[in-house]
């Protein structure tokens, strides 16, 4: 009952917020739209053939998520939470409690969503072409994205994350800024997707020191990671690192390449310092605007300094690319180096050097795997996750 009330609540919040008539036609209006966020169970397991495997457009960190055909003829996509997932209520309940607070066309739109017994589902716009990464790290899909796509992504990324940092009726700060959160719509635009880690900032706070750490390795910033220092610039690190996959089109880590090229974020600091950075720009392109992948280069390392301080903020990455006179500043050193557990990083709060994970008793997952960490003051323990949205 306690989920349901809260639920309710938001709808309610939601619906008088939309405002333009009056309080009668604006209380009837609200029964209309709160019966239409709601979807029955059965409505759904028809829509989806039984979630069937057929239908299935990916594994997330808490369910599965299918692809629906409702009777009016809309495609829709449903989020099924887990039953056995032991974080997955508390992370359903925040995506719903965030998604009815904010609309922007770069980030994904929530439709209604399902409780009945056990089975807490969400409903959203179906996207056709699934997440960034099914295009980015796929060869036979990664010629579709050419240069003025690619820059358009990042430009759209930008925009959702301006919007969620700054815009939005509160900051919320994203936490899992990755390839496969990025959804691409039918004209490959970026929706900025999967909100259960998401966390909400009220009124005027800029940061928080929290001892649940939840990410992606790789994309993770460090003192975030180390310490659980999270504010607006942990997405900004993130986003960092999205920008450089998007210019190179590879993984943040890749194994199978030569030791020197197997992290991407070390590698692109070391192509930057012998002033070639260009060398990074994916080879499949058959056109690139070198002026502009020089910038998301640099961008992207600016992004991910280890001088929290000296990060960008998504306002000022906004200006850089969009601006013809902006001058960016030169980047310092990233804040992660490898893959090997060992960080740099800074900020008002404290300096770190060259922690490792088995000074702080960090058990890693497999790279690139989502995680959810709960610690005590002496010992971190990790859970993993499986990718996908």
């Amino acid at each position: 009952m306690g989920f349901l009330s809260l639920l309710c609540s938001c709808l309610e919040r939601r619906l008088k917020g939309r405002g333009g008539a009056g309080d009668d036609e604006a209380d009837a209006a609200s029964d209309g739209d709160s019966f239409d966020l709601f979807f029955d169970l059965r409505a759904l397991q028809v829509a989806t053939n039984f979630f069937s495997e057929f239908n299935e457009l990916g594994h997330g960190g808490f369910g599965p998520v299918y692809k629906g055909l409702m009777p009016n003829g809309t495609q829709i996509a449903v989020k099924k939470l887990s039953l056995d997932s032991r974080q997955g209520v508390r992370e359903f309940t925040n995506e719903v409690k965030l998604l009815l607070k904010i609309q922007h066309k770069n980030l994904v739109t929530l439709l209604g969503c399902c409780v009945e017994g056990p089975e807490k589902m969400l409903v959203y716009e179906y996207l056709p072409n699934k997440s960034l990464d099914c295009f980015l790290f796929d060869k036979t899909k990664s010629a579709s994205l050419d240069w003025a796509t690619r820059f358009r992504i990042v430009m759209g990324v930008v925009r959702g994350l301006l919007y969620l940092h700054e815009e939005a009726p509160e900051r919320i700060i994203h936490r899992d800024i990755k390839a496969s959160n990025i959804l691409l719509d039918e004209k490959l635009n970026p929706k900025i997707s999967d909100f259960g880690l998401a966390r909400l900032f009220p009124g005027d706070e800029t940061h928080v020191n929290t001892f649940r750490i939840s990410g992606t390795h790789g994309y993770m910033a460090p003192e975030y990671a180390l310490h659980g220092y999270l504010s607006v610039k942990t997405d900004v690190f993130s986003f960092g690192v999205l920008v450089l996959e998007i210019v190179s089109g590879r993984k943040n880590h890749n194994s199978h390449l030569s030791a020197e090229k197997t992290d991407l974020l070390s590698y692109t600091w070391k192509l930057y310092q012998g002033g070639k950075a260009l060398e990074l720009v994916d080879p499949s392109l058959a056109k690139c605007n070198p002026d502009e992948a020089a910038m998301c280069i640099q961008l992207g390392l600016l992004c991910c300094q280890a001088s929290v301080a000296d990060r960008p903020d998504m306002n000022s990455v906004h200006l850089m690319l969009s601006s013809d006179s902006f001058n960016l500043p030169r980047p310092g050193k990233p804040g992660i180096q490898g893959r090997t557990g060992r960080w740099t990083t800074t900020t008002s709060a404290f300096t770190n050097t060259n922690a490792t994970s088995t000074s702080t008793g960090i058990t890693k997952a497999s790279a690139g795997s989502s995680f959810v960490e709960e610690y005590s003051r002496n010992s971190i323990s990790i859970s993993s996750l499986d990718e996908g949205r």
